[in-house]
C-alpha cells in the first residue's frame, strides 16, 4: 500500500491556497478568476479538514467538508448567475466597471 506524508500533504495545500490567494490577488478585470479563485480556496480548506480527519480517525471533519461543499456549490451558481444577468444588461463584466458603474 502507498503511504503518502502528512508534509508533503499539507504542502499540497497550502499551494493551492497559495494559488487561490494570489488569484484573487493579483486579478484586476476578470470576475470569473474571481469566482474559481474563491472555489479554489474553499477547496484548499476542505482537502486540509479531509487529511486532518483522516489523520485523526475521526469523521466530524468530512462531514463538515460536505457542508462546505454544499455552501460552495450555491455560492457559485448564484455568483455566475449573477454575472450571466448582469452580462446581459450591461454587455461586459470587468470589475473596473462594475466598481464604476453607479446605477
Amino acid at each position: 500500500m502507498l503511504f503518502v506524508n502528512l508534509n508533503f500533504l499539507l504542502f499540497v495545500t497550502i499551494l493551492l491556497f497559495v494559488i487561490g490567494l494570489l488569484g484573487l490577488i493579483l486579478n484586476k478585470k476578470n470576475f470569473l478568476i474571481v469566482i474559481i479563485s474563491i472555489e479554489l480556496l474553499l477547496l484548499a480548506i476542505n482537502f486540509n479538514f479531509v487529511i486532518f480527519s483522516v489523520y485523526f480517525d475521526d469523521i466530524v471533519g468530512q462531514i463538515f467538508v460536505l457542508f462546505i461543499l454544499t455552501i460552495a456549490a450555491t455560492e457559485s451558481a448564484i455568483g455566475l448567475a449573477i454575472l450571466i444577468l448582469y452580462y446581459k444588461i450591461h454587455n461586459t463584466i470587468t470589475i473596473n466597471f462594475v466598481k464604476t458603474k453607479k446605477s
